[in-house]
């Protein structure tokens, strides 16, 4: 994608072409602002690119670490395939998994839960005009996802807890038990024991979550906005102006939004802002089906090794969990491995597509709430990353919250529990 405009005497300037910026690009460009988008790739092409494809209306829950001793003890042989880590990494990681795990308690994930609601309410209606207007109807269903089980009294609990989220917050989901998950998925085997599923009514699912981002800049740059792919390797701001320096030159604008996903750090750093921002990496690869080794009708989730199967336009997609490791440390496909091999005991995957598998990065604060809003010592200075898992889901309330507060609009909800200002200390 080129760029299509001047980037001259721009308004705003938005840093990072992932869902997060360029749904902050399209919501200030309606507001009649002149927007430039800045990435060193090609929009959609980062963390965006390699997601299980859900608009995730029914994760109402954040995904907290565990605190039963049991679940402490599953994870401390690194021999789960849900969360995996890499051991050297745990001394620098140590100060944020202890608040993560403080922040995961019954009383504080309830409030985390509850600060994340209004977004997660509002993610398909925020998401369904971008669609329409960027022509992507072909790449959504709208049946939305299946949990899957292979323990009975794991199925018994989560089809509990379902019921009581369906009521308290609204949602549709259907209990199946073992004859009704395979009437609706009838390639699973039938030799394995899968005793049922949870079928969540409410998401939407994409086929190519990084062509849908593509979708969404070009939609951008056909209104008259501008993408310029480049890195920006300093920000610094004079005279309230904001410049960027690129490798191509210099770009100014009077406002800049950060939304560089888990590239936020060097830039926040620069500016004096420590925010605590871990990358939870994930990896995908893609089999290719074919009547012997179908697509599956819905993306199918196994909680417990924590992965997803998802049919998408590059065959069906293999996402694993959660994987915790120094940033510069060397992808390791054990993880996705041993995902793979549970998969296949149940559900019927051909060759692989790719050789290697796909590696991305989740932008991940310890409080599980993104970072949405101003920064604390700067004027013109936005932030908009931290989503965690849900930068998908989230990527165009996001946007539409940060452009309310940006205008000066009163916000369609209280940004308070999103501020940076919670990691900030004070200046003196």
């Amino acid at each position: 994608m080129s760029n299509t405009s001047s980037t001259s005497a721009l308004d705003v300037l938005v840093l990072g072409a992932g869902i997060l910026g360029v749904s902050t690009a399209l919501h200030l460009q309606q507001r009649g602002l002149r927007v430039g988008l800045i990435d060193k790739h090609a929009p959609g092409q980062g963390t965006s690119f390699g997601n299980a494809g859900l608009i995730e209306r029914a994760s109402v829950i954040p995904y907290a670490f565990p605190h039963s001793p049991a679940s402490l003890l599953r994870y401390a042989g690194n021999r789960q395939p849900d969360v995996r880590f890499q051991w050297k990494a745990l001394p620098a990681l140590a100060p944020w998994l202890y608040r993560y795990w403080k922040e995961s308690s019954p009383k504080r994930l309830a409030f985390a839960a509850n600060d994340m609601l209004p977004l997660i309410e509002r993610c398909i209606t925020e998401h369904a005009p971008f669609i329409r207007d960027s022509n992507q109807q072909h790449r959504i269903s709208e049946k939305g996802w299946i949990d899957i089980y292979r323990d009975q009294q794991a199925f018994a609990s989560a089809a509990v807890q379902a019921k009581h989220l369906s009521q308290q917050y609204g949602l549709q989901v259907q209990i199946l038990n073992a004859t009704a998950l395979r009437i609706s998925e009838p390639a699973l085997a039938t030799t394995h024991n899968l005793v049922g599923g949870i079928h969540w009514l409410d998401p939407w699912t994409v086929s190519a979550p990084g062509a849908l981002v593509q979708g969404y800049a070009e939609l951008f740059t056909q209104r008259g906005g501008s993408f310029i792919q480049d890195h920006v390797h300093a920000l610094a701001q004079q005279d309230s102006v904001w410049t960027a320096t690129t490798t191509q030159g210099a770009i100014s604008a009077k406002q800049v939004v950060i939304a560089l996903g888990p590239d936020a750090t060097p830039l926040c750093q620069s500016l004096g802002y420590r925010i605590p921002l871990v990358q939870k990496r994930g990896y995908h690869l893609h089999f290719t089906p074919s009547d012997d080794t179908p697509a599956p009708e819905h993306p199918l989730c196994d909680s417990q090794a924590g992965f997803v199967l998802a049919s998408m336009e590059q065959g069906v997609r293999l996402t694993t969990g959660v994987e915790l490791a120094s940033p510069d440390a060397a992808p390791n496909p054990a993880q996705l491995r041993e995902a793979e091999r549970i998969a296949r005991q149940y559900w019927p995957l051909g060759a692989a597509v790719e050789a290697e598998p796909w590696m991305g990065r989740r932008p991940c604060t310890p409080d599980m709430r993104p970072i949405i809003g101003p920064a604390p010592h700067h004027s013109g200075l936005w932030f908009n990353f931290g989503h965690a898992h849900h930068g998908l889901t989230l990527g165009p309330v996001s946007g539409r919250l940060l452009t309310e507060m940006m205008m000066g609009d009163i916000p369609f909800t209280d940004p308070t529990p999103y501020s940076a200002q919670r990691f900030i200390s004070p200046r003196n």
